[in-house]
């Protein structure tokens, strides 16, 4: 398996994978932004390995073909509409992780305002006719080119004049409602991290850096790492039973989202005792699954009560962590 890399101006891309030891004469593509590379990704990468085969079989003298998955960094709508840009489910590193798992080959196209130049044709004869397909498997909803004007009616066309196998792969559905990128946010935006793990498969992960604190967690026997500069989505306001995967071992936790108003604190902080954990985390990056939602944040009458509360708070946390094994 492995990562390419591939700026603009779009060229040589037989040349790149070359240095990188990847010699192909025809391939297997599929492409998208891949964030969460959630079920309805994972089935479309599954599809594309099958019809892989399949097709390697039925072409009994050729070698297997090699299956790609290209995904862009950033995603394009970073320059066509920023502002409208979601937050991410996953960062690069993460998701070329998870789609490593699916293909032999992962290319990184980075976005570049030319490439958003590229009319639909562009983008079919200039980009894709580089990786020499011989399949290429997408969704339905799947859009290319400038403006969006690609669509998967003009690709088959494009497909069977150049001799390519295309296959077009139904929107995969979960409970009767279609999974994808959108419906993963809005469950993570309610506070429902169990829907939005039923889409991923795996447990949504904030990742973020340790940063200082009031360090009054300390005081009353609950020392919790302070989050800034988060990569992915942060869910709703709330407590939220984790588990963080740290070198030595994965520790169980219990994570706040939102103010301490027991304090009189109405800043919104994100903050995840370690159970069992002592040492400096400051400065380093952590990684939090979350695993279930356990209550709202609230204020109470005193440390007293907090106290009371925190202890069952960890207790949950650590007996659900337990179960998930």
């Amino acid at each position: 398996m492995s990562v390419l890399d591939w700026s603009a101006p779009y060229t040589g891309f037989v040349e790149l994978a070359q240095q990188s030891g990847l010699v192909f004469a025809r391939s297997a593509i599929t492409i998208g932004n891949f964030d969460g590379v959630h079920l309805g990704h994972q089935s479309l990468l599954r599809r594309l390995r099958h019809e892989a085969n399949e097709l390697a079989r039925t072409e009994s003298s050729a070698p297997p073909l090699p299956t790609f998955a290209l995904t862009f960094d950033p995603p394009p709508l970073f320059y066509i509409n920023p502002s409208a840009l979601p937050p991410a489910l996953t960062t690069l590193p993460q998701r070329l992780q998870l789609l490593q798992q699916y293909v032999d080959h992962v290319v990184v196209i980075r976005t570049e305002p030319s490439l958003l130049q590229y009319t639909a044709t562009d983008f079919f004869e200039l980009i894709l006719s580089q990786f020499r397909p011989r399949l290429i498997v997408e969704g339905t909803n799947f859009r290319f080119g400038r403006g969006r004007q690609g669509d998967v009616a003009l690709l088959t066309q494009w497909c069977s004049r150049a001799g390519v196998r295309f296959v077009e792969v139904a929107p995969f559905e979960r409970d009767g409602r279609v999974v994808s990128s959108s419906r993963v946010r809005a469950a993570l935006a309610a506070g429902n991290v169990a829907e939005a793990r039923v889409c991923l498969g795996r447990p949504h992960r904030l990742i973020g850096t340790v940063v200082g604190g009031a360090r009054r967690g300390q005081t009353i026997g609950f020392p919790t790492a302070n989050l800034d500069h988060l990569q992915t989505l942060v869910p709703a306001e709330g407590v939220y039973a984790a588990r963080v995967p740290r070198p030595d071992r994965v520790y169980p936790a219990a994570l706040n989202i939102g103010p301490n108003p027991t304090f009189g604190e109405n800043r919104r902080k994100i903050e995840v005792h370690l159970i069992g954990f002592a040492g400096d985390l400051y400065g380093q990056t952590l990684q939090v699954d979350l695993l279930q939602y356990l209550r709202p944040t609230r204020s109470f009458a005193g440390p007293a009560d907090l106290i009371a509360q925190l202890q069952t708070d960890v207790q949950r946390s650590r007996q659900i962590a337990e179960q998930e094994g």
